[in-house]
């Protein structure tokens, strides 16, 4: 493990940046954070000039769609997991996220990556791969669609193997949430699984079944988790009774809150609001939700997950740091907050004795660039650029 030293950039810290800083990391832990040159101590094996851009503790993403992608690209096109877990890693730490929730549906899909003995398949693997070697601090958030009763015994099973690390409770049964009508849900699931009318109404009559199951199925998992330990999410709540009753399962956590009311309820009783940063780059929901940026306006939702698109997440921050929050307070929205709320006290923010994950960023033409992850002391990533000189640029246009 060597020793590595950050400086000349403006650290970001938890209450305040501090131009010119500097940060020390030995053995895979941060020992000093401060103004340049104020270390001391053994010289470091390794120096990195943030050349005045910022240095930010890593990305914590609670949840994101990106591992199912890779694995199923396209529909029926699919990759090992071997494969797809090592490219997806690759291109995480390039986007300074150093700590990935990867998120697998549990939602009684007959094929595909949402096929659920194909999921767990896939949880297994990646759990196996990661603890032998992995760029970033790789993590399981399984949700479960609460009508898909014919998977508690397995996603049960997962809890046991200690494969999962957050669990979440999504339900997408027509008349709330996501899709306040049936034929809202029959577009969704022609666009995105280009099914015939027969199989969406198959589909539909199976949910009727399972949503009379729904509060024994939630039950059951609800305790599981909360015996292992595992922090517990809710998905897309419509309602201030959405919040209360999956609180009273032991939610801590709620995942694209609907609308501001529901928001708001959620922060009175406590519970943590993610809202997806793909929202704030793009100006709003893809769907029938909430604009994110009204909810952080606001001062009720504290966490910022990549959803389906993790670059979103880089970008959000920076966003929302030169129109509508202080930086200090936008970069928390993807550190401090994510690990506070999901108990993660090694990591999250710049401060002496916290784990070495540490992102340099830079600005190119005003977008924020990653140049350098850092996880546990380890380089993992490192980006530079070619410099165009003028004449190159008359040959190029030249000819």
């Amino acid at each position: 493990m060597s020793t590595i030293l950050l400086k000349n950039g403006s650290l970001v810290l938890p209450d305040k940046v501090i131009s010119g800083g500097e940060v020390m990391i030995e053995d895979g832990i941060i020992t000093q954070v401060g103004r340049m040159s104020h270390h001391y101590g053994r010289a470091a094996d390794r120096v990195i000039d943030a050349q005045g851009g910022y240095i930010l503790p890593g990305f914590i993403d609670t949840h994101s769609d990106a591992i199912e992608k890779e694995l199923e690209p396209r529909p029926g096109a699919f990759f090992t997991t071997d494969v797809a877990f090592g490219e997806l890693e690759k291109k995480l730490a390039g986007q300074g996220i150093t700590t990935m929730y990867h998120s697998f549906s549990f939602a009684g899909a007959q094929y595909g990556v949402r096929a659920d003995q194909v999921a767990a398949d896939c949880i297994r693997t990646i759990m196996n791969i990661a603890r032998d070697y992995a760029s970033i601090r790789n993590k399981i958030h399984l949700r479960f669609e609460v009508t898909n009763f014919e998977a508690v015994d397995l996603v049960h099973d997962l809890i046991k193997e200690g494969c999962v690390e957050l669990l979440s409770f999504m339900d997408h049964t027509p008349g709330q949430g996501q899709y306040p009508t049936i034929e809202d849900y029959r577009r969704y699931l022609e666009k995105t699984y280009h099914l015939q009318l027969d199989e969406i109404g198959e589909i539909l009559k199976l949910k009727e079944q399972g949503r009379r199951q729904a509060g024994e199925s939630v039950a059951r998992l609800s305790k599981a988790a909360q015996t292992a330990g595992i922090p517990l999410a809710s998905h897309d709540d419509d309602s201030p009774d959405s919040i209360s009753y999956y609180q009273q399962q032991g939610v801590t956590l709620s995942e694209f809150p609907i609308n501001l009311p529901t928001v708001s309820a959620a922060r009175q009783a406590g519970v943590d609001v993610s809202v997806g940063a793909p929202n704030i780059v793009r100006g709003g929901s893809t769907g029938k939700g909430m604009r994110a940026i009204d909810a952080i306006t606001a001062g009720r939702a504290n966490i910022l997950c990549s959803d389906y698109y993790p670059p979103a997440l880089l970008h959000a921050v920076f966003l929302l740091a030169e129109q509508t929050v202080s930086m200090t307070e936008a970069v928390a929205l993807a550190t401090v907050a994510p690990a506070k709320a999901l108990s993660l006290k090694d990591i999250g923010s710049l401060e002496e004795g916290k784990c070495g994950d540490v992102i340099v960023v830079r600005k190119r033409n005003n977008t924020p660039v990653v140049t350098n992850t850092i996880v546990g002391g380890v380089p993992v990533y490192t980006m530079n650029y070619r410099v165009t000189l003028p004449d190159d640029r008359e040959e190029q246009s030249a000819s």
